[in-house]
């Protein structure tokens, strides 16, 4: 299967535990809310649904980091999760982890790899 990617943002517009960028990909026919941040100077994206419940992590649009800037943080239940891995370290879901999407950086822009990404 031929790789096919699609433009999420400019890669400036994800600063080190900053705001993230919401964007929707193709969950088996259906729409899904997703998310890319940068941590460790890395781009990562993960399904915007938390292990605990299937609710969506941002306190605010784009807001998943909590204060330290070093985890991403669920706003309902306080579930707290790697960014590097999706892994939840602390909460009510300790042990699950968010679903990854895969994404590439390259030529000062963030992709995501659709050929890649199968959910469910």
């Amino acid at each position: 299967m031929a790789e096919k990617q699609r433009l999420i943002c400019d890669a400036s517009a994800l600063a080190e535990g900053g705001r993230g960028i919401r964007f929707t990909v193709d969950d088996h026919g259906h729409p899904a809310a997703a998310f890319a941040i940068r941590y460790d100077n890395k781009v990562y994206a993960y399904l915007n649904s938390c292990a605990h419940v299937p609710i969506e992590l941002d306190w605010m649009e784009g807001e998943f980091f909590d204060r330290s800037g070093l985890y991403l943080i669920c706003a309902t239940h306080g579930a707290t999760y790697d960014p590097a891995t999706g892994q939840c370290i602390m909460g009510p879901c300790k042990g699950q982890r968010l679903t990854p999407v895969t994404v590439e950086e390259h030529g000062g822009n963030v992709y995501i790899v659709e050929s890649e990404n199968k959910y469910g």
